[in-house]
């Protein structure tokens, strides 16, 4: 029997809904491939739990898509890569299984950012946690360490797009103020970082406000550019991964409730299952 035909998607892990925008470039980019999107909606939003709390759940939700046949598995939640994927790689992987891999959504970003930047400053739009946490200033000292990085949390961004209050007098009071703290900072920021997988939804009105020099980059293609570049380097778990063109979502919480609100978010209506952790 050829082994290659066995059940083992891709597993994609956020802490509610915003990972279905990276999902959703990966879908387009790799069609063929099978994928699980979990979200973890009855706990969300992880951007203001502690490093411990976000470590604790994101592991139990790895663990969950190992259980479900993922070989490799996407933190497509940037508080999550932030706070807990080093750990998790360090610590988990070679207790479970050392041939599995959990990937995250900064490392990807930060090692193109300096690509788009002509005057070396970056701002970066995240929450708290992923601020707090640096992971952003880390990784592109890595690549780039010519790059000034400004940081900018919105704590309210987030609820006010899972509300679908995307273009209204009050969401462009919020991000009105942040853009305004951001170059507060600095005022010669050319390329802006969206560090939630939230936030492409509010990039139209983000462009509304910023000048016309500065360029806005969004996490999706990127991600799925490096997921690609990814698989290339290692055929040996591209050759683990199952490619029926299956998509398959949970959430932790109400699946009715998860379905209605993530078509915004995927762009297509979803099935989602309920799963008990």
């Amino acid at each position: 029997m050829d082994k290659q035909k066995k059940y083992s998607p891709i597993g994609v892990f956020d802490s509610g809904y915003g990972g279905l925008t990276i999902l959703k470039e990966m879908v387009s980019t790799l069609p063929e491939y099978d994928f699980l999107y979990l979200g973890d909606n009855a706990r969300a939003p992880y951007g203001s739990r502690s490093f411990e709390t976000v470590y604790e759940y994101t592991l139990q939700c790895v663990n969950a898509l190992f259980d479900k046949g993922c070989e490799l598995v996407i933190l497509a939640c940037n508080t999550a890569s932030a706070k807990a994927l080093r750990t998790i790689q360090q610590k988990d992987l070679p207790l479970i299984d050392p041939k599995k891999r959990v990937l995250g959504v900064i490392r990807p970003t930060t090692e193109v950012v300096g690509n788009y930047s002509k005057t070396k400053n970056i701002g970066i739009f995240a929450t708290q946690g992923t601020v707090l946490s640096n992971s952003y200033i880390i990784e592109i000292e890595k690549f780039f360490p010519e790059l000034h990085v400004y940081q900018e949390a919105c704590p309210m961004w987030v609820p006010l797009i899972e509300n679908n209050e995307l273009d209204n007098e009050g969401t462009d009071y919020f991000v009105k103020k942040h853009i305004s703290n951001l170059f507060k900072q600095s005022n010669s920021i050319d390329t802006i970082i969206l560090g939630c997988t939230h936030y492409p939804l509010l990039k139209n009105t983000i462009m509304k406000h910023l000048p016309t020099n500065v360029s806005v980059l969004t996490q999706g293609s990127i991600v799925s550019a490096g997921l690609i570049d990814y698989l290339n380097r290692h055929p040996e778990m591209d050759a683990m991964i199952s490619k029926n063109k299956n998509l398959a979502f949970y959430t932790t919480d109400n699946a009715e409730q998860f379905d209605k609100h993530a078509s915004l978010f995927f762009g297509s209506t979803i099935a989602s299952q309920h799963l008990i952790l």
